[in-house]
């Protein structure tokens, strides 16, 4: 029987012992037994670039007006969204009229990205309604996850577009874990198995 967490949260339990990942909630782009699983983290800053330092490194040039105007993307920051391949970069959307196709949609809320394109409209303001730019991401071989799951190193938890396009980025922790009715007071670190 295969399941697959793809549209998910994966929320780190409070004792991660990797620096990378502590205090982190992953959106799971694709996930299966065969591929192993991939993500964003959605909640870490990268610091001191925004939207329009990327474009300007790709020579795109921006129409501040308009983009500020689509998604406030101007001077929206960039996520440090995993330590994997951190110069590639990718936008977390909600869909398009005019879907590109080179989206792949996740879920009927939410689209990824990883091209040119969706940069180039959204400087100039035609870009989605709501995105998420991202620098890395985090992957995990087949069975690594479920395996760092099953020791209780994530937590699982049902998504919410709310909490990665308008959340305050300190706060989307705390709201994922309250998203699923979990207080992080009495949340406990040590495993259990049935």
């Amino acid at each position: 029987m295969s399941f697959s967490l793809r549209g998910q949260f994966l929320v780190a339990m409070p004792d991660m012992q990797d620096d990378r990942f502590a205090n982190t909630v992953i959106f799971v782009c694709t996930h299966s037994e065969e591929e192993g699983a991939m993500g964003l983290v959605v909640n870490k800053l990268m610091p001191d670039m925004h939207f329009g330092d990327l474009m300007a490194q790709f020579n795109i040039k921006v129409e501040p007006e308009k983009a500020e105007d689509s998604i406030g993307g101007y001077d929206q920051p960039i996520l440090v969204g995993g330590p994997v391949e951190t110069s590639r970069g990718f936008v977390l959307h909600t869909p398009e009229e005019n879907d590109r196709e080179n989206s792949v949609s996740i879920s009927d809320d939410l689209c990824l990205s990883t091209t040119m394109d969706v940069l180039r409209s959204m400087a100039d303001g035609d870009g989605p309604d709501h995105a998420l730019l991202a620098l890395g991401y985090c992957g995990w071989e087949p069975g690594q996850l479920e395996n760092e799951i099953g020791e209780n190193g994530w937590l699982t938890v049902p998504s919410s577009v709310d909490l990665i396009f308008t959340t305050p980025m300190d706060e989307r922790y705390g709201k994922a874990l309250k998203n699923a009715g979990i207080d992080l007071a009495f949340l406990s670190t040590a495993a259990g198995h049935a």
